[in-house]
């Protein structure tokens, strides 16, 4: 549910859709689970009047035309992933040790058995997104631009 709310508090560049009545894609590797779920989730929704499609990424699969992609535990090769999607201008979530440091915009962390977030401004910014302030509010830590 993380990854679907998300995409309603940032910014996507003019470029992120090739026509107007696109879907917003949300690519998953590394997390059959997630996948499942999703698929589960978002059928009727839509994202910024777009509806919602699931793709789930096999290993060495360029994420193109994946808006998010959500790199999973099972992974790994995380560096790779991240990599190819921030070459196709996609926001890059991970749930990962490390993960903003991969070069992830945002990375899910388990604090007292509660699940946040981090975001990297930075990464972020790199593939033309921008991130709304009250996302940055609740996150547990935003690392800013160097």
């Amino acid at each position: 549910a993380f990854l679907y709310k998300f995409a309603g508090y940032i910014e996507w560049p003019a470029n992120a859709f090739p026509a107007a009545d696109a879907p917003f894609v949300i690519g998953v590797i590394g997390s059959e689970e997630v996948a499942t779920e999703l698929e589960r989730l978002v059928p009727g929704r839509s994202i910024n009047n777009r509806p919602v499609a699931v793709r789930r990424l096999r290993e060495g699969e360029p994420p193109k035309g994946a808006h998010i992609v959500f790199v999973g535990r099972g992974e790994p090769n995380v560096r790779a992933v991240v990599r190819a999607a921030q070459q196709n201008g996609s926001l890059i979530v991970t749930e990962t040790e490390r993960g903003l440091e991969a070069g992830s915009s945002i990375n899910f962390v388990l604090v007292d058995d509660r699940v946040g977030f981090e975001v990297s401004l930075e990464a972020a910014e790199r593939t033309g997104h921008r991130i709304s302030s009250r996302m940055l509010a609740v996150a547990r830590r935003v690392m800013g631009r160097s």
